[in-house]
């Protein structure tokens, strides 16, 4: 997905040079018909890499636009994700776009939370759901038939455009793809964890694919209708969870915005846990955040105390996503969210340069307490089943 890193200068082999130029074409444009001429050359050098499993030559020429020029990495990336995610492909009655969503949900409870293979009546009742909300009139719709963790997504543009052609055959025939769950990774055990559905929508040529996009429909009405009508249904797959479902997107996007969504959420998660763990409301409870550098700034961390003692009983890593940096205002973002969660008491050490350090022995990051320390979380008579004290 589209997230800035910063990389060592390198030499770039002559196909992402290539692509490094183009980009930079199109960054440079000036006009529509220009912009076409440019898009159209890098689409096809796309295709042509991902289909000979070349994708770390993308990856290449990202790494360098990162160093040199903001806008022509921004116009390779959203080309490289067009290409994964959206598609023309050959139904019975013609050409149909294609485009593969992401339907976002995010989730934390005290117990276990299930990444797992879906009902047929879930997926009956979300596909009427998502036809009714989300979807423009007249799309084909597939729905895989499983509820994915982070590290069971597809991986890289390869293995996304992949899946997303699977989804496609599945879209032309208006019904939902089974998942092999035998391939799929064992996953971390979280107290707040976002969880995923996919989903494929095809519609004949120049017709719209998304509720907001016909004269009547919005974006708020259509996020507002689906949490309304797909909470009680996923509910019950998600027993003694905690849910708020995303508005379904385009995968890429609504990937970006579940990292920026789940930041907050993970806060009020932290404070929602603490108050069942302990039977305390939150405003006994006392949260001190600090920013942690590795030569600059990487993330805040957020440390969670009794309001009456330092010992950190929980903690939260907040990391800087896209362009987000030491000038971004991200204290007053943690702070805001806080303060409506009820906390007690909140401790900014914004002038404050931590290193960010870990366990030794478990690898867990570490919190900062009051005093500006680093100090490993621990939560009071805890037994092996409880879930691990961080949230993902």
């Amino acid at each position: 997905m589209k997230q800035r890193q910063r990389h060592s200068a390198h030499r770039l082999n002559r196909d992402a040079e290539h692509l490094v130029w183009l980009a930079q074409g199109l960054a440079n444009s000036g006009s529509n018909a220009e912009d076409a001429w440019w898009e159209t050359e890098l689409a096809n050098r796309i295709d042509k890499l991902l289909d000979g499993n070349q994708e770390e030559v993308i990856d290449q020429a990202l790494n360098r636009l990162n160093e040199i020029d903001a806008q022509a990495y921004d116009e390779l990336a959203n080309q490289a994700e067009a290409g994964v995610e959206g598609n023309i492909v050959n139904g019975p009655d013609g050409p149909r776009q294609a485009l593969l969503l992401a339907l976002p949900i995010l989730v934390w409870s005290r117990y276990s939370i299930p990444a797992r293979s879906l009902p047929a009546a879930v997926l009956a009742a979300l596909r009427t759901q998502l036809k009714a909300h989300v979807l423009a009139d007249g799309c084909q719709v597939a729905l895989a038939d499983f509820l994915f963790s982070p590290e069971q997504m597809p991986r890289g543009y390869t293995g996304t455009r992949r899946f997303a052609a699977h989804m496609e055959q599945a879209a032309l025939n208006d019904e939902d793809l089974a998942i092999s769950t035998a391939e799929l990774p064992e996953i971390g055990q979280y107290i707040s964890d976002p969880r995923c559905i996919l989903a494929t929508v095809a519609v004949p040529l120049g017709q719209p694919m998304l509720r907001w996009q016909e004269t009547d429909g919005s974006r708020e009405t259509a996020l507002s209708q689906w949490r309304a009508q797909a909470t009680p249904s996923l509910q019950t797959i998600l027993p003694g969870c905690g849910l708020r479902l995303l508005l379904p997107d385009a995968y890429f996007s609504a990937w970006r915005q579940t990292d920026l969504e789940a930041r907050g959420y993970a806060l009020t998660a932290t404070v929602a846990y603490l108050q069942a763990m302990l039977d305390l409301p939150a405003s006994a409870l006392k949260a001190v955040a600090a920013p942690y550098y590795e030569r600059q700034l990487q993330e805040w961390r957020v440390g969670f105390c009794r309001l009456d003692d330092d010992q950190v009983l929980h903690g939260v890593v907040w990391p800087l996503l896209g362009t987000e940096d030491e000038t971004t205002d991200v204290a007053s973002e943690i702070e805001a969210n806080l303060r409506q969660a009820g906390i007690g008491q909140i401790v900014m050490l914004d002038q404050q340069q931590l290193a960010p350090e870990y366990c030794d022995d478990c690898g867990a990051p570490l919190f900062p307490n009051a005093d500006g320390e680093s100090v490993h979380s621990e939560m009071p008579g805890m037994d092996d089943d409880t879930p691990p004290a961080h949230l993902h």
